[in-house]
């Protein structure tokens, strides 16, 4: 029995996704639920598991765009899993085998351009001999000159420089426009401040153990964050607002997105009605995404919504920076490195931990005493999370 196997649909209102990467060749046995395939869509990259064993046969390249439905791979049910000590020969092996045998004089020398590929790398004043065909036998085609870009100059020792061209995912190319929309589409601007952090390292130093041992989790500065966002959101709720067309859109839940870094890049999974959980249910939901955004499991649903975003380019080191808007969202948080600074504390110059914290804004419809006071609503609480964030009880609000 022939398994015809199709894309399923990843999520709402997404019609096609991109091959990114077949993990199997044509000619395969694959398992039940093995993964044989990353897709990518506008939203997320996604694993294709198989739907039944068999040998599996590819229909489409790597980079192929393919409709939501559509064919991509036929699996014979059929065939028996290979003895591992026996291998035997996969069909494009033997096509390509095939292909060798009944090479004949029509061949190219290897780096001889067609004619269209001749007339184009001259316009572009590109040497033959610096382009890698990719057509049979090695001959450059039409589309290897149009790709093809003049030397970057040449070596010491004469020989030009050398580049490598690849083509950027579908999640990667959908956020790059979304990137550039936020620039032209939205009247962002950034406000900025510091935080004093010690009140809340203090805490962790204190409690940090008890808190694992009873929750299965740390207790890190993201929840601080989170629930002084949430506080400052409430008290300033068209911050957590979307515009859209002609109105304003506000919403019942507070879902905070996350940006957590992946090995496909920045994700922004959500934090889904935070404004109803504690430290250790913050923890504990942040913790959960960013394992599935670790090991590719995370979802489309799972990375849709949020009112807000907070992003840490702190741990990567940024002193500073002015965060981009995740659309269709209003605002977004940026925490930063923590550096030993001297400041001015009744009247006296001490050294304190301090985090230089930054939020991003759409001025057409939050204006500046909303922007200002929602940062200063954070700093207050995050600066005094004893009484703030806590309401004096420490142990009762950590659950201890």
């Amino acid at each position: 029995m022939i398994l015809d196997m199709k894309v399923p649909s990843p999520g709402e209102s997404i019609s096609e996704v991109e091959i990114a990467n077949w993990l199997v060749n044509t000619g395969d046995y694959v398992e039940k639920d093995e993964a044989i395939a990353e897709v990518d869509s506008d939203k997320a990259t996604l694993e294709l598991p198989a739907e039944m064993s068999g040998v599996i046969e590819i229909l489409f390249e790597p980079g192929s765009i393919v409709g939501v439905g559509e064919v991509v791979c036929k699996i014979d049910t059929a065939a028996k899993a290979p003895n591992k000590s026996n291998k035997s020969i996969r069909p494009s092996e033997a096509i390509l085998s095939q292909e060798v045998n009944n090479s004949s004089e029509n061949t190219y020398a290897t780096g001889t351009p067609s004619p269209a590929a001749k007339k184009i790398l001259d316009e572009k004043g590109i040497s033959i001999s610096s382009i890698n065909g990719s057509g049979k036998d090695g001959r450059i085609t039409k589309e290897d000159a149009i790709n093809a870009k003049a030397s970057m100059g040449t070596t010491e020792s004469g020989k030009e420089r050398g580049s490598n061209r690849q083509r950027m995912s579908s999640l990667r190319r959908k956020l790059a426009k979304r990137l550039v929309s936020v620039k032209n589409e939205t009247a962002m601007l950034t406000t900025f401040n510091e935080v004093d952090m010690k009140p809340i390292m203090d805490l962790r130093k204190k409690y940090k153990e008890d808190f694992a041992k009873k929750h299965e989790v740390g207790l890190g500065f993201m929840s601080f964050f989170t629930l002084a966002v949430v506080r400052a959101l409430k008290e300033y709720p068209t911050v957590a607002s979307m515009i859209d067309g002609d109105d304003m859109v506000s919403f019942d839940s507070i879902d905070i997105s996350v940006a957590v870094s992946g090995p496909k890049g920045l994700m922004v999974p959500v934090v889904r009605n935070a404004d109803k959980l504690g430290f250790a249910g913050v923890e504990s939901e942040i913790k959960s995404l960013a394992i599935k955004v670790r090991d590719g499991k995370i979802t489309v649903d799972e990375m849709t919504g949020g009112c807000f975003t907070i992003t840490n380019g702190g741990v990567f080191g940024s002193m500073l920076s002015t965060p981009i808007i995740n659309p269709p969202q209003s605002a977004i948080l940026g925490m930063h490195n923590i550096i030993e600074r001297p400041v001015v504390v009744d009247g006296k110059i001490v050294v304190r931990p301090i985090m230089y914290v930054a939020m991003s804004y759409d001025h057409r419809i939050i204006d500046g005493k909303e922007s200002v006071g929602t940062l200063v609503a954070i700093k207050e609480a995050l600066e005094n999370p004893v009484d703030i964030l806590m309401q004096g009880d420490v142990k009762k609000t950590l659950g201890l």
